[in-house]
């Protein structure tokens, strides 16, 4: 699935432009990780610093989505504080999570 990296929506896989609100579709690839829920908070930690981030998205051993960060924004310091204490809560009740990564290409 694609989606818009300015309002969210999700996209044909076609798209050159968002349907809802007018952006250009710039091309990404997905990449995903498997880790323990001991390593969830650390992983994700790494992975913002490595940049070119746009989306992660954690899910649980069933595929559900347990929680989706938007990095259009650029989330830093006391803004990332409230999804850190998800995660937290999310490596609490898993034992196995799959980290989705969208990348910029």
């Amino acid at each position: 699935m694609v989606y818009c990296m300015e309002c969210g929506k999700e996209l044909a896989e076609d798209a050159r432009y968002c349907s809802s609100c007018g952006a250009a579709v710039k091309p990404t690839e997905w990449e995903e990780f498997q880790v323990s829920a001991d390593d969830l908070i650390g992983r994700v930690k790494e992975l913002i610093k490595e940049g070119n981030i746009s989306r992660l998205i954690v899910r649980n051993e069933k595929g559900d989505t347990l929680l989706e960060i938007p990095m259009t924004v650029g989330i830093i310091g006391a803004l990332f504080a409230p999804y850190l204490a998800a995660l937290g809560a999310i490596a609490a009740l898993a034992t196995r999570c799959t980290i989705a990564v969208e990348r910029k290409q």
